[in-house]
């Protein structure tokens, strides 16, 4: 009998191949925020942490559309926010937040934040997710919320705040500004942050249409270390990342 395939993360033969991994799931990522409509003018922005020189990382060119950008297109970023390859300028904003969300979470591989219309919705509330569903368990008791707002982000005292509320929690929800996940791979941010909208949505489709019934915390804690796990992030990524490679191969350019 034929051994069954199960995806597990690579290990790499050298740091140019892991640099090289994660500028091709940054680029994917970017194609699939596209493709779910989390783009809104020139907001937005993922980041990945270098691990040749881990004091940069690689982000998307600002002002171009999240379905253009490609592998050869990223820009590479230091930690005062100069561009070290690339041809584009980076987006305030994206350096003033993740630049410090990087230097407080040495464990944070990736950070992804954008202007996504349920994000905001419920960010608009100023409320947390609540435990009404399985998948959004991956949440419980691993986000929180940045009660305030200050205008667009172009200040590292903000960005420092900002990391301060995102603490040790694989999400933040910015009040009046949308959400933001980190992962330890590029792969489980970006799917942190789909997932988080979608689970945006369906509070606000559940509460907007009658009483939610909440899972009991018990339940909610096991289900959050089945589907909260890093692992559990990267594996569920990767069926996105197989269909819009193939939907998109010109990404890998």
């Amino acid at each position: 009998m034929a051994e069954l395939r199960i995806p597990l993360p690579p290990k790499f033969d050298s740091l140019e191949d892991e640099r090289q991994h994660r500028k091709q799931r940054l680029a994917a990522g970017f194609r699939l925020f596209s493709k779910f409509g989390f783009e809104e003018g020139v907001a937005g922005h993922i980041t990945a942490r270098d691990p040749i020189e881990p004091n940069t990382f690689w982000v998307n060119p600002f002002a171009v559309p999240f379905a253009h950008v490609s592998v050869s297109g990223l820009i590479r970023v230091n930690d005062t926010g100069q561009v070290v390859e690339g041809d584009y300028a980076v987006n305030e904003a994206a350096f003033c937040i993740h630049s410090r969300v990087h230097e407080a979470r040495p464990d944070v591989v990736a950070a992804a934040h954008s202007h996504s219309t349920y994000g905001r919705a419920l960010s608009a509330l100023g409320e947390l997710l609540e435990p009404i569903t399985q998948d959004v368990c991956a949440f419980y008791d691993d986000h929180s919320l940045f009660d305030d707002y200050t205008g667009v982000v172009t200040d590292l005292e903000e960005g420092k705040r900002i990391a301060r509320a995102l603490g040790e929690n694989k999400a933040v929800i910015l009040r009046n500004h949308g959400l933001l996940t980190a992962g330890t791979t590029v792969d489980s941010a970006v799917w942190w942050f789909i997932t988080m909208e979608r689970s945006c949505q369906v509070q606000l489709l559940a509460k907007a249409a009658g009483k939610v019934v909440h899972i009991d915390l018990d339940q909610a804690k096991k289900t959050h270390e089945t589907v909260g796990s890093e692992l559990a992030g990267w594996f569920s990524f990767q069926p996105l990342y197989e269909k819009i490679v193939r939907e998109q191969p010109d990404l890998l350019d």
